[in-house]
């Protein structure tokens, strides 16, 4: 049966609730035990798949088909450990299933209320899965005292009540804010914050208290003696230089430790900490650099592409060099020259996204990619727009288009070579689609298989002839111009299965020419980049050599 550790923020939001809580998890698999994080969420969406990402940052995918908050990417990153739809809920799906029940009758007539109806669904919900594991790790979003967070506080409260002494701690993070005037750090705001845990009947076993200063240990028995936390539990939470530092950096402030003492788990196990030793040694101490030019249309937030920047980061580890990404608005090749621009670079990338904004500067990457041999990697819609310029450019489909676009247009103004996907094969069954469906939660989401062409380089850099990756796209590449592409020189070096949906393009006669219809940087870890992302800062390295 796990235990729990329930981590909570206060103060202000943004403290690194979800680094902590991956770093945590790191090292109690350090030490030899078996985790799994969640995530709760108090907003009233559903799921963030339909938010916007200058609101939410990135949608990550899991591979049952779940669109997730991003931190369950920190999660996967940081433990291995592959995320499940039961591993992140929000506000919006508790009360969705509340009224689902309550229209269905199964509450028997019964007034439906917070408590118990909806703390008892969270709770149900916490439950999934704990015989699997030795530790639950589940971070509350939000702070304490937003008012749509009180449910889930109020569930946890129960919850630890109703479990044997000792199954469930606490974890609170708060910030010690420095004043530089006086040059003191204030512990007033994380008592504060105490407090209003303390008033909704919780109390933190372990205080994470980030600060940009040393925490002196007067202040530490000031936060203890206030907090009623034992002063070896006051764990200091400073800024690092990179997210990978987190878990060695915890390990010598003694959260590990805190947790187990916590829990009354004595002796330890002694952590074994090569694989976050090895990464921070790839990360210090490169052997040069690469420029990587990510072309976008949500480059005003990174946090909008989260996992495609770390997959670099891994892609550069593997190849012991510093990958530096700049992000560039792709609507700025629809009114300049994208030359000037981009012929500094050594390799350029171009995510995912959705809507015609930007695509037309999108494809003018791709054909300065094509045309100058520069590595590419197209992921989602920067295959898509990849498969566009080639029609266009090579196969003489000079109207070559999405139907998504045309969609938006409300007229018929390109040729489709990608269309609506309507229907497609999950399993053993059919999934059909219609482009006035609901958006939430109808795209072709999730793991799915892919052949890989013998003799292709996607075959060399995965090393197999099957793999299997998330998708989260409604719009596909039509085969039916697939004989005409291949005849330009594109190669379809990935298909699914039943040889309907391309997977895979690439150029033969290129350095290294690649776009993908999948997300492979949600699969990417430091200790495991993806091949991908690997080969591709590899080609990165080779075109620096000549330049």
């Amino acid at each position: 049966m796990a235990r729990y550790v329930f981590i909570t923020g206060g103060v202000v939001s943004s403290l690194g609730k979800g680094l902590a809580s991956a770093a945590l998890g790191a090292l109690l698999q350090a030490r030899g035990f078996t985790v799994r994080l969640r995530k709760l969420d108090p907003y009233l969406n559903v799921d963030p798949g339909t938010m916007s990402p200058f609101e939410h940052g990135e949608v990550f995918v899991t591979d049952d088909g779940a669109e997730t908050d991003l931190d369950l990417g920190h999660y996967e990153r940081f433990t291995g450990v592959s995320a499940r739809a039961t591993d992140s809920v929000s506000s919006g799906r508790i009360y969705s299933t509340v009224l689902e029940k309550e229209r269905r009758g199964d509450y028997l007539g019964k007034t439906i209320q917070v408590i118990p109806h909806v703390t008892n669904e969270i709770k149900d919900f916490l439950r999934i899965g704990e015989d699997e594991v030795d530790f639950m790790l589940c971070e509350i979003g939000g702070t304490v005292g937003d008012i749509e967070g009180l449910p889930f506080f109020e569930a946890i409260r129960q919850f630890a009540h109703e479990k044997p002494k000792g199954e469930c701690i606490l974890m609170h993070l708060t910030l010690l804010p420095y004043l530089a005037a006086s040059g003191e750090l204030k512990t007033k705001p994380t008592q504060h914050s105490v407090k209003e845990l303390q008033s909704i009947g919780l109390a933190p076993d372990v205080l994470v208290c980030r600060s940009e200063h040393p925490i002196p240990e007067r202040e530490r028995e000031k936060i203890a003696l206030f907090c009623n936390v034992r002063k070896e539990h006051v764990v200091a939470a400073y800024d690092l230089k990179t997210i990978y530092e987190a878990p060695l950096a915890y390990h010598r402030e003694g959260l590990d430790q805190a947790v187990l003492d916590a829990f009354g788990i004595s002796p330890a196990p002694r952590p074994n900490l090569d694989r976050w030793t090895d990464v921070m040694d790839r990360l210090e101490n490169a052997e040069g650099e690469v420029r990587v030019a990510i072309v976008g249309k949500y480059t005003q937030l990174e946090d909008a592409y989260k996992s495609i920047a770390e997959a670099l980061t891994h892609g550069g580890m593997a190849n012991r060099v510093k990958v530096r990404a700049d992000w560039l608005d792709a609507e700025i090749f629809e009114r300049e020259d994208p030359a000037p621009w981009l012929e500094r670079y050594h390799a350029i990338l171009v995510p995912g996204g959705f809507g015609e904004r930007g695509t037309e500067g999108k494809i003018k990457a791709a054909q300065f990619a094509r045309e100058h041999g520069v590595p590419y990697l197209g992921i989602c819609l920067g295959m898509q727009m990849a498969v566009i310029e080639a029609a266009r450019n090579k196969a003489g489909l000079v109207t070559a288009g999405s139907e998504e676009f045309d969609h938006e247009a409300g007229v018929r103004r390109f040729e489709p070579v990608v269309y609506h996907l309507k229907e497609w094969i999950q399993g053993n069954h059919v999934v059909a689609r219609k482009v006035e469906d609901d958006k939430g939660g109808t795209m072709r989401l999730g793991a799915y298989t892919a052949n890989l062409k013998a003799g292709s380089r996607v075959a060399e850099v995965y090393g197999a002839g099957q793999i299997e990756e998330r998708h989260r796209h409604r719009y596909e590449v039509d085969v039916k111009y697939r004989e005409k592409l291949e005849g330009a020189g594109l190669c379809f070096s990935g298909m699914s299965p039943d040889g309907r949906l391309p997977e895979i393009v690439e150029w033969a006669d290129h350095p290294w020419f690649i776009g993908v219809q999948f997300h492979p940087e949600l699969k990417s870890k430091p200790f495991a980049p993806h091949p991908l992302f690997a080969d591709f800062v590899r080609a990165a390295v080779e075109t620096s050599r000549l330049v």
